[in-house]
């Protein structure tokens, strides 16, 4: 499920950031490394595996937020003869560092993930390696797996191979400065068929049925008057940028599943009782849903910058609730998947591109490798399967955890000091184990928050009435204990 991003622009002394400092302290999230952990990390970085294979005059160039070092990918597109396209896609090779069994393998296990704090990123591995000698910064040779793949003239897969290489990648790029470049007609031939392609690979997404939810990057600004709410909409780059990842991560999937051995995403098909619910929000949130309109082409048609629409994008989330992890390896009995597709891109899938930051990547991408190159499995990751889709259970659950203790505080910080203010709400969802409670999301500031239905506002018995707009009335804004409480009116 997409994470709900919280970013904090404020001062060192602000108070919200010694906010999130003690509330790292209160989930014991462990942001020191064992001294034996930072002793292998150097080592590694300083004699990783390196592959026969020299690729680093292929000119590659990544594409991630500004001020980003934990790079994970990088590409380069051509066109190719006769029609279509190739695209290569290299992905840093964490395994070239990361030794079976050892200190800093031991210490992934236990972090899982990567997790994001508004003002503050806890790695899955040592900067040593995260953010330099295995990150595909600019300039730097760097192991790494290399697809290639070739599409057809409509971006249709014809080709998946994959190869262990050394790559070096020549730019740093910013979504802003592709989107930039594109829209003033001064991209070059690289920039100009990210977009191409980009494009070409949503229109096979919405050919298949599947969906990517442009879900906004909220900003917490601290002004003279205290904080405000802002959201960041995923611009065109990122869904370029996103595009070429799914479209790895489809192919990986469908590398593992033919040889049988593997590690899938997976994402079950959302009930009818989801979509009559997103129906009535879409109702209370003036989002035009015609009975003839799938839900798909909806979220291609909704506008991530307009408040409402955003809204209703973070209330989709929720079909979104199930995705897991599925291990399968026939030859030990660890059988594929009866159901192998993740129901939102409508494919196989496999998380394989952002081994810096998930656990589960790297050993998907070692499975690949092997099996592209027509080896045996190594022992280490095929052992380690079975145990991958609850450890990364866990994590996912960990850094749910965190994501909804950041959004609780935030929230709090932004509304302290309005309690008695009365706002316009949407009733987004009711508790059937609390009568007459449930949550709302505020049309101004865009705050979702827990609601006791009571007075005129409320439904019968003084339930809260799903889909609605009600007014209510803020009682509690604590960043203390991060707890935000209306109460309708």
């Amino acid at each position: 499920m997409p994470r709900r991003k919280l970013r904090v622009k404020a001062v060192d002394s602000a108070r919200i950031n010694t906010e999130l400092t003690e509330l790292r302290t209160r989930l014991e999230i462990h942001t020191e490394w064992p001294r034996a952990v930072l002793a292998e990390a150097e080592e590694a970085a300083e004699r990783p595996r390196l592959p026969e294979y020299d690729a680093t005059d292929l000119p590659l160039f990544t594409v991630d937020p500004p001020g980003s070092r934990d790079l994970d990918q990088a590409m380069h597109l051509t066109r190719r003869p006769g029609g279509g396209y190739r695209v290569h896609y290299a992905i840093a090779d964490v395994a070239a560092f990361v030794r079976p069994g050892g200190a800093i393998d031991t210490e992934a296990r236990r972090r899982v993930e990567t997790l994001y704090f508004p003002d503050h990123r806890v790695p899955l591995h040592p900067t040593r390696l995260s953010e330099d000698a295995a990150s595909l910064l600019p300039g730097e040779p760097r192991p790494a797996l290399l697809w290639q793949l070739d599409l057809d003239a409509d971006g249709a897969v014809v080709l998946a191979d994959l190869r262990r290489a050394v790559v070096r990648s020549h730019r740093r790029l910013d979504y802003a400065a592709v989107e930039r470049a594109v829209e003033l007609g001064g991209a070059d031939e690289q920039l100009a068929l990210l977009a191409t392609v980009g494009g070409l690979r949503e229109e096979q997404e919405r050919a298949r049925g599947g969906i990517n939810l442009p879900v906004p990057e909220q900003e917490v600004e601290e002004t003279l008057h205290g904080y405000v709410l802002g959201y960041r909409a995923p611009g065109p780059a990122d869904g370029w940028n996103a595009q070429i990842s799914l479209l790895t991560g489809m192919a990986a999937a469908e590398l593992m599943l033919d040889a049988g051995v593997g590690l899938l995403r997976t994402l079950p098909a959302a009930p009818a009782a989801g979509y009559e619910r997103l129906r009535r929000i879409a109702a209370a949130l003036d989002v035009d849903w015609p009975q003839s309109v799938p839900y798909p082409e909806l979220i291609r048609s909704l506008d991530p910058d307009a408040p409402l629409d955003a809204a209703f994008l973070t209330a989709c989330t929720g079909l979104l609730r199930g995705a897991g992890y599925h291990a399968f390896d026939e030859s030990r009995g660890l059988p594929v998947p009866a159901e192998p597709d993740h129901a939102a891109l409508a494919a196989p899938y496999a998380h394989c591109t952002a081994p810096l930051r998930r656990l589960g990547d790297r050993f998907a991408q070692e499975v690949c490798a092997a099996v592209a190159a027509g080896e045996d499995v190594p022992d280490w990751a095929r052992e380690a399967l079975p145990a991958l889709p609850a450890l990364m259970a866990g994590g996912d659950r960990r850094a749910g955890e965190v994501e909804r203790a950041c959004v609780d505080l935030v929230e709090a910080e932004l509304l302290a000091g309005r309690e008695g203010e009365a706002f316009a709400a949407v009733v987004v969802d009711v508790d059937e184990r609390r009568p007459g409670s449930g949550t709302v999301q505020l049309r101004d500031p865009a705050v979702r928050a827990r609601c006791d239905g009571a007075g005129a506002g409320a439904g019968v018995g003084g339930g809260l009435p799903l889909g609605r707009v009600i007014d209510v009335r803020l009682t509690t804004a604590d960043p203390a204990t991060g707890t935000v409480r209306f109460t309708a009116v």
